[in-house]
């Protein structure tokens, strides 16, 4: 597992994908910065920066490329055959790959936040957004890493799921709350550090059943559609 572990971890810092993954949380970073540095109110920037930008786009967009990158560039350009030839359980495969996509999403995000957090509120809200968004990022990375072994466009469908499912329909339809990971994500920060900042719907139980649900579902569908890879990388 440790080998394949660090193929991933190379594989990933060695291709251009990785520098998408500065801007956005730079961006978070540098608003929360300077709104405090200009004494702008919190409850004027804190919601727009720390949920409509961090969670609602800086959050799943990374994890979207990350996730969606670990093992869907190395089926594009077919050197997921080097790792399908060795003979190993699909299970110390992904889970590997899985966890370099939740350590590097949760990292990207987790300290823009903490930071952020901090200047908006106190330590105690920007641990409960670190904390939030690492759970946040698993529960992505799970889902997106499942999508790349499903769909040939895994990107595409992620974004659609985060825009349309997320942005649109879960501002006006609140039944899609429940299934929003992004919800749940607010809900656990909320909980961990209450404050005016955040607000959701979705209860805690709700929230937390919910990300453990989808991270272990998508993860054993992604075990499961690997095995259907041969070495060519096609399925069978």
């Amino acid at each position: 597992m440790s080998t394949v572990t660090w193929i991933t971890a190379r594989g990933l810092f060695g291709r251009r994908r990785f520098l998408l993954l500065l801007p956005l949380p730079a961006l978070l970073l540098t608003l929360a910065i300077v709104s405090r540095a200009l004494g702008v109110h919190p409850s004027q920037w804190g919601p727009p920066v720390l949920v409509g930008l961090g969670l609602a786009v800086v959050l799943p967009v990374v994890a979207l490329i990350v996730g969606t990158g670990v093992l869907g560039a190395e089926i594009d350009d077919g050197t997921v055959v080097h790792i399908l030839t060795k003979p190993l359980p699909r299970w110390q495969i992904v889970l590997p790959k899985l966890a370099v996509a939740t350590g590097v999403s949760a990292a990207t995000v987790a300290v823009p936040l903490y930071v952020a957090g901090v200047l908006a509120d106190s330590v105690r809200l920007g641990l409960a957004l670190a904390a939030a968004s690492a759970l946040g990022a698993l529960a992505y990375s799970a889902l997106f890493l499942a999508l790349s072994l499903l769909t040939r466009r895994p990107v595409l469908l992620g974004l659609v799921y985060v825009l349309i499912w997320e942005g649109l329909l879960g501002r006006f339809v609140d039944g899609t709350k429940v299934l929003s990971i992004q919800q749940w994500v607010i809900a656990l920060a909320d909980r961990m550090g209450p404050t005016e900042l955040l607000g959701t719907t979705v209860s805690v139980p709700v929230a937390v059943v919910m990300t453990v649900l989808v991270a272990i579902g998508s993860t054993a569908l992604a075990i499961d559609r690997l095995r259907s890879f041969s070495v060519a990388g096609e399925t069978s």
